[in-house]
């Protein structure tokens, strides 16, 4: 059966309307005078409100798909995949409907494609970065480090006491080196796997803020590739670092376990929240960084997590244990 269009449709609605009104206006006892009489009148603009209101009723019902993708249009986010309208009937509108969903389905694909591109070079400049830190300024500090021994142990008092001041500044700012390539290529990850690298990251993390961070983690978590790996080590960092930064947090928890076929994290902390606030670059990279494993991401601030504030809890689900080769 062939679908009525758009056009055609509005232009029955208003002809029945009209059709309606004439036939009122043919067999209704009703008369119109020269001049008009008040009840006449009244009679002409009630059956005139009549009209209008049941045309835009009628053009309501036909309009309203319309509506719904215009709404969808306004707040669609390709960082939370799946919002989709129903089709419904046939036709033109149905017709736009199946066509916005399918760009949807195909903008979506396009921004997890591009994400993963651009999350892939970022992890290689972070790479090549770590090793060249490593490599030439780590290697030239360390033999500064030396010559300041060396040095030392030749010097009178007091340039002895200058130079091991110069050591002590020197060996600090090697040790700080070391955690920036750290933090940028954890190395941990590649050689002991994810939980010991998250319990690095949780220990250190711990003590350069001072917050208390409590740790739990499954005995026995499926084995995942290190791209996934990579994934919940890097969500697991920024939620630390935004508990740290924006959460006035006291105390964080890391916890890492088994769900079914399912591999979760949560870093959740007794801070202020984040209530309505909008989100951050680092927000929509978890999510972006979730969207490269087809993993899901929840952020929210639910009362139960903290007595002290309302929190904020962030959770990653990898929905498929991803086997390493």
């Amino acid at each position: 059966m062939t679908s009525v269009s758009l056009y055609w449709r509005i232009f029955g609605l208003n002809a029945v309307v009209l059709g309606s009104a004439t036939a009122l206006l043919l067999w209704a006892p009703v008369t119109v005078s020269v001049p008009v009489l008040l009840t006449e009148a009244v009679i002409l603009v009630g059956g005139l409100v009549v009209m209008l209101v049941a045309n835009a009723a009628l053009l309501r019902i036909g309009l309203a798909p319309l509506d719904r993708v215009t709404r969808l249009m306004t707040t669609v986010d390709l960082l939370r995949p799946g919002q989709r309208l129903p089709v419904r009937g046939g036709g033109e509108v149905a017709e736009l409907v199946s066509t916005f969903n399918a760009m949807l389905e195909r903008l979506e694909g396009e921004r997890a494609a591009s994400s993963a591109r651009a999350i892939l070079a970022q992890e290689g400049e972070r790479r090549r970065i770590a090793q060249e830190l490593h490599d030439e300024v780590g290697q030239s500090m360390t033999a500064v480090l030396l010559a300041l021994k060396r040095a030392s142990d030749e010097a009178s008092e007091p340039l002895r006491e200058e130079l091991l001041q110069a050591q002590e500044i020197t060996r600090g700012s090697l040790d700080e080196v070391r955690r920036l390539v750290r933090r940028l290529r954890p190395g941990v990850l590649d050689d002991l796997g994810l939980v010991s690298a998250v319990t690095s990251l949780t220990t250190e993390f711990s003590t350069h803020t001072g917050l208390l961070v409590a740790r739990r983690f499954d005995p026995d978590l499926p084995a995942l590739d290190q791209e996934t790996e990579l994934v919940i080590y890097r969500v697991a960092q920024e939620g630390l670092t935004n508990a740290a930064r924006h959460a006035e947090a006291r105390r964080v928890e890391v916890a890492l376990r088994a769900a079914g076929e399912a591999v979760v994290l949560e870093v959740a902390d007794d801070g202020r929240g984040i209530g309505a606030a909008r989100e951050g670059a680092g927000l929509r990279g978890m999510r972006e960084r979730a969207l490269l494993i087809g993993a899901t991401l929840d952020v929210r601030s639910p009362d139960e997590v903290s007595a002290a504030g309302t929190g904020t809890r962030i959770r990653l689900t990898v929905p498929a244990v991803r086997k390493q080769s």
